[in-house]
């Protein structure tokens, strides 16, 4: 039988990968999608889709891990990350790094089974997800470093379906960076108040006191581009109808946010999942 020693092991491992939080995969694994379905104009190669959505989630657990080594000696001083495997002494240092290694190890041997040009791009993307976690010291836009690790698998997935890279993924590659520039500075604004006592810096505290204004900005520009896009591929009303719902789950984030509550900032960046999937259903509709 397998001793508690080793199942309370297992289960930090599991947190510090975060599989017991999926948000970020999800909000990985949609413009991914998208970017799949728009590619193959319609149902993509069965094996470039389960390669990608297993990926998807390799890359975010690995992401999510060498981030709480690189926050190891700051995540203690956060109410919402002081319980984390690492800052409470549940994985070591030494033993991140090495699941840091076995994880990347994964993403890369199911990478190689694709085409060059999707190879070369993953380096990008390791590289990205790399720099992501100490960003955070040197600019107060780390959310803009993590739209673009975020957005890498658009260009990777787009590759691996047609073999080249149209135009078309770099206006997917803009959308979503922006759109993840704004949801990622509501999940900074739960934290505000603690990174600026230990001097961390995030988009949440450059764009104060207009953090909700920008936010919508932001947002407004992601709908704009997502209406470009459905002019330029050709996409049927349901895509545009959509796109209705898309902006109305904006507005009711906005809504949802107006008491200046952390609670209320953590659910609106959670509910992105919801805008992610509305786009994905509707481009899928689109080519049946």
């Amino acid at each position: 039988m397998i001793s508690v020693a080793c199942r309370q092991k297992g289960q930090a491992y599991l947190e510090l990968m975060r599989l017991n939080k999926p948000i970020g995969s999800l909000l990985l694994l949609w413009p991914t999608l998208w970017a799949l379905w728009i590619a193959a104009e319609g149902i993509p190669d069965l094996s470039v889709l389960l390669v990608f959505s297993c990926g998807v989630f390799l890359m975010r657990s690995t992401g999510c891990v060498i981030n709480d080594f690189a926050d190891r000696k700051i995540d203690g001083f956060v109410e919402r990350t002081k319980n984390r495997p690492l800052p409470s002494g549940r994985v070591s240092p030494k033993e991140a790094l090495f699941l840091f290694f076995m994880l990347t190890l994964s993403a890369f041997l199911l990478v190689l089974t694709q085409n060059t040009l999707t190879i070369q791009l993953s380096v990008v993307g390791l590289l990205l997800a790399s720099l992501y976690p100490f960003s955070k010291r040197v600019t107060h836009l780390p959310q803009f470093v993590l739209g673009l690790a975020f957005s890498w698998s658009i260009p990777m997935a787009y590759a691996a379906q047609s073999g080249r890279l149209d135009s078309i993924v770099w206006l997917l590659f803009v959308i979503n960076v922006i759109w993840t520039i704004a949801y990622d500075t509501l999940y900074a604004m739960v934290d505000k108040e603690d990174d600026l006592k230990i001097g961390v810096k995030s988009s949440a505290i450059l764009f104060s006191p207009f953090e909700r204004t920008i936010i919508g900005v932001l947002q407004l520009i992601s709908c704009a581009l997502l209406v470009c896009l459905g002019f330029i591929e050709n996409l049927n009303a349901i895509y545009f109808c959509s796109l209705v719902i898309v902006l109305g789950l904006f507005i009711k984030q906005h809504w949802d946010i107006r008491g200046n509550d952390k609670k209320a900032y953590f659910k609106a960046f959670l509910d992105n999942n919801r805008i992610g999937a509305v786009v994905f259903i509707a481009i899928f509709l689109n080519y049946l």
